[in-house]
């Protein structure tokens, strides 16, 4: 790139900055301008200042347009068909006259924090319409999985009027358990003879599900399919009950033939009703406001700790400390929490 061009683009992103102000994003995002959605987006994920107090400003002009939406988590293990599930799922709610939004984390390398970001591009047709917005983000390295600021672009979205709002998780450990404390529906995707080794994933999880969907129910794997639902309903039954009254559902589903979809977001229709009209609806959304008061305080702390250079330095040398042996790790992380108590007392 040459000194000119530098220039020329150094100056566009000037100009881009200058408009991200909190008054002007408000204003597009609640035109349902989709642009000033991901730029408001970016803003939430920037490590910058500048840009994390422009996106408190805009949460908090945002946050009394929201809540209308109904969240919805989807999961499963890699291979199981998300993606692909999501595109034809997308559709059958479009046809509801619904705008969708969807947030699709993608796993990060663990040596490089590089992501594929590969959502978009299989979600094509999904992609391409005026009242869908997908949006994929790079889980980095918040635990689980889960992109930082997923919440928080929740709020966004359904600020910018989009009625139905996909999380679509990386489908490894912990990413189910934070993004099922996000969303009022969690759909867990699986496949029918899968084998024993995804067993133990299916037992850690199932309980959370207030849905679940067989894929790939097409072709030579229906009857596979068909079994594996009637056993996951007879599970299901030995299960405790739920608190809010929900028995959960299995379905059977073809993306590939686009059978079941449909069935899938009747189900998910009836969740909602159910749980708006007996009060459980609106009690898990409070009590996943206050999770998340937890969760960003312990945030917070944890930064704390590092903000500082004296507390630094000293996390440092204790990490030597237990790294050479010289010191048990339990010991450090006592000494640590000691000296920071002292220091903001």
């Amino acid at each position: 790139m040459n000194e000119k061009r530098l220039k020329e683009w150094l100056s566009s992103r000037k100009r881009v900055r200058e408009t991200r102000t909190p008054d002007l994003l408000f204003e597009a995002i609640r035109k349902g301008d989709r642009t000033a959605l991901s730029g408001a987006i970016t803003l939430l994920e920037s490590t910058r200042e500048k840009d994390q107090e422009t996106a408190k400003e805009l949460i908090r002009r945002c946050l009394p347009f929201s809540g209308n939406a109904i969240r919805i988590g989807i999961t499963g293990v890699p291979g199981v068909g998300k993606s692909s599930f999501i595109e034809k799922f997308g559709k059958t709610v479009l046809e509801s006259r619904k705008k969708v939004a969807v947030l699709a984390i993608d796993p990060s390398s663990e040596r490089t924090g590089g992501s594929i970001l590969g959502d978009k591009t299989r979600m094509e047709t999904l992609s391409q319409n005026e009242r869908v917005f997908i949006r994929p983000s790079a889980a980095g390295n918040t635990l689980g999985g889960v992109a930082r600021k997923t919440r928080e672009t929740i709020i966004l979205c359904e600020a910018a009027g989009f009625d139905v709002i996909l999380i679509e998780t990386v489908g490894v450990g912990q990413s189910e358990i934070m993004v099922h404390s996000m969303v009022d529906f969690f759909l867990l995707l699986l496949l029918a003879g899968a084998g024993d080794e995804l067993q133990g994933i299916k037992r850690g999880i199932m309980e959370m599900a207030d849905g679940l969907a067989v894929t790939k129910s097409d072709g030579d794997n229906v009857q596979k399919a068909k079994l594996a639902s009637r056993e996951l309903k007879n599970a299901i039954h030995l299960f405790p009950p739920t608190s809010n009254g929900w028995i959960p559902e299995v379905k059977t589903c073809s993306s590939l033939q686009e059978t079941g979809v449909d069935e899938v977001w009747e189900m998910i229709e009836r969740f909602e009703r159910h749980t708006k009209l007996n009060g459980s609806f609106d009690a898990k959304r409070k009590h996943q406001d206050l999770n998340w008061m937890h969760e960003t305080l312990k945030d917070l702390l944890l930064q704390g700790l590092w903000f500082q250079d004296k507390m630094r330095d000293f996390i440092e040398a204790k990490e030597a400390e237990v790294e050479n042996g010289n010191s048990s790790a339990f010991q450090a992380a006592e000494e640590i929490y000691r000296l920071y108590r002292n220091i903001n007392q």
